[in-house]
């Protein structure tokens, strides 16, 4: 189930969107902490490199600290993400649950220490297996 999706609009006509949707990130003693996954963002490429898409990001981002959440996690490009604030998960042990490699696997704390004590592999909703 979304959490958040938000779009873009220029002239009546949808050119961007962005999706969270609620995860999990499992501990090893099997406990469980709510976090958010980012996937997906596109613009139409008409409008892309017009920083539309940062814009999503970083709308998207206050937002969900809005709603009371805690981090972000993202499958994504490593030079672009970073400058929203994501850093690889490995920072927090945070793992994705299949093999990825660590530099394109990151997250971001939305408020200080919104990792803190938290590691273990991320889950995701099931609707995530078919892509």
């Amino acid at each position: 189930m979304p959490e958040l999706s938000i779009v873009a609009v220029k002239n009546n006509a949808i050119i961007g969107h962005i999706l969270f949707t609620k995860i999990n990130i499992k501990n090893g003693d099997e406990s469980l902490n709510e976090s958010l996954g980012l996937a997906p963002m596109a613009v139409l490429p008409e409008f892309q490199k017009s920083g539309i898409g940062g814009e999503l990001i970083r709308n998207g981002l206050e937002t969900a600290k809005q709603l009371g959440y805690g981090s972000v996690i993202v499958l994504g490009h490593e030079h672009y993400y970073p400058k929203f604030g994501f850093e690889p998960a490995e920072k927090w042990n945070i793992k994705a649950p299949f093999d990825v490699p660590s530099n394109v696997f990151m997250a971001i704390e939305l408020v200080k220490d919104g990792l803190k004590n938290i590691s273990g592999t991320v889950i995701y909703p099931k609707e995530f297996e078919t892509v």
